[in-house]
């Protein structure tokens, strides 16, 4: 079955960086794009970096532009999220996600990420 396994998360200070890990199984990795998404408290999930099936291509919310970077490796069917210069307004759970595999979209469990001094 398709299962998404996010890690990597934690507590870190402003200005600091994480990297987000994703860890695709059961299905063809390399032939689906992949977007992580955040949700703050009380706030609705939303886009923070999409990328390509071959990685050739991605795309960023306004707000992580310059910051964040998404990439894949496909050898290991895992996708990443480089966070650096984080802000408090950063804190989120962070969420993996298919696009859709045979009409269904996976997500992942999810990953805390807190930026606080």
């Amino acid at each position: 079955q398709v299962q998404l396994v996010e890690s990597g998360g934690g507590l870190v200070q402003p200005g600091g960086s994480l990297r987000l890990s994703c860890a695709a199984s059961g299905f063809t990795f390399s032939s689906y794009a992949m977007t992580w998404y955040r949700q703050a408290p009380g706030k609705e999930r939303e886009l923070v970096a999409v990328i390509t099936n071959t990685g050739g291509g991605t795309n960023y919310a306004d707000s992580v532009k310059g910051r964040f970077t998404i990439s894949r490796d496909n050898a290991k069917n895992t996708v990443y999220l480089q966070m650096n210069s984080l802000k408090p307004e950063d804190t989120a759970v962070y969420y993996c996600k298919s696009s859709r595999i045979f009409g269904t979209e996976y997500w992942g469990q999810g990953t805390q990420v807190t930026v606080s001094s």
